[in-house]
């Protein structure tokens, strides 16, 4: 009678085991489809947001072109701007300076869907630094593999004229010296692909352009770099990942 018993406490427990992990189950799932359901209202604001972006992408348009008119009539705008800057002006070297002495304008352009990607260019007067009047590098997302596609233009140099290769004016790369190179320039990021583990340097500064600079360049030209305001530790380090990225690339063309 007691094994009966004891036979038939543990039926009626492992039917009970049973109906809580089916009420479990079945709760999982409600929750799933709620969640599914987030999900679709989530895609469907995300592509009313890109909409948006795209419409107002095009309403800036000739806004930033006027804006560019003027700019082109203010000596050296872009320069202060750069050199202003927090974090991009530690990356322009003095023999930059000269360089970005012929910038006329800069421009950054979204893909036409926003999301595939964008593009930021440097355009210059005729100098005697290189061929090139405008420098490109571009940002393709590929979603499917989840990278992105860097290209840039390979800047033609005219002879004993490349940042990279001077130090203090002289061309160390025609004397024969191959390993010499500039303690930095901000030119090294058109320079090449970067490798793997320094996407990201490269995708920082192409931000920072982006996202900071291009919008409201003003703020920038019309204040010296705050030394006090801004992130001394952080933009430290972001300069030494930066100067690693160029002497990397920089190997990769000797």
């Amino acid at each position: 009678m007691v094994a009966e018993k004891g036979k038939k406490s543990r039926v009626e427990a492992g039917e009970e085991e049973l109906q809580i992990d089916g009420e479990l189950l079945l709760s999982i799932e409600k929750l799933q489809e709620i969640q599914d359901d987030l999900e679709k209202i989530n895609e469907e604001a995300s592509d009313k947001v890109l909409e948006i972006e795209q419409k107002y992408n095009e309403v800036r348009k000739p806004v930033y072109a006027k804006r560019s008119e003027i700019v082109k009539s203010i000596p050296d705008f872009w320069l202060t701007a750069l050199m202003s800057h927090p974090v991009l002006g530690e990356l322009v070297s003095e023999e930059d300076q000269k360089i970005f002495k012929y910038l006329t304008s800069l421009e950054v352009e979204d893909s036409k869907d926003v999301k595939s990607g964008y593009s930021i260019s440097f355009n210059f007067q005729p100098n005697p630094y290189f061929e090139d009047t405008k420098l490109t590098k571009t940002f393709v997302f590929l979603e499917d593999e989840g990278t992105t596609n860097i290209t840039s233009t390979q800047i033609k140099w005219n002879e004993g004229m490349n940042p990279l290769h001077l130090q203090n004016g002289v061309d160390h790369e025609k004397k024969g010296n191959k390993r010499a190179f500039a303690e930095e320039s901000f030119f090294s990021w058109f320079n090449g692909i970067p490798p793997k583990d320094m996407d990201e340097v490269s995708d920082e500064i192409a931000e920072i352009i982006k996202e900071d600079l291009w919008p409201n360049p003003l703020t920038y030209f019309n204040n010296e770099a705050d030394e006090e305001n801004s992130d001394d530790e952080e933009n430290s380090m972001f300069k030494k990942s930066f100067l690693k990225f160029r002497e990397v690339i920089w190997r990769q063309t000797v």
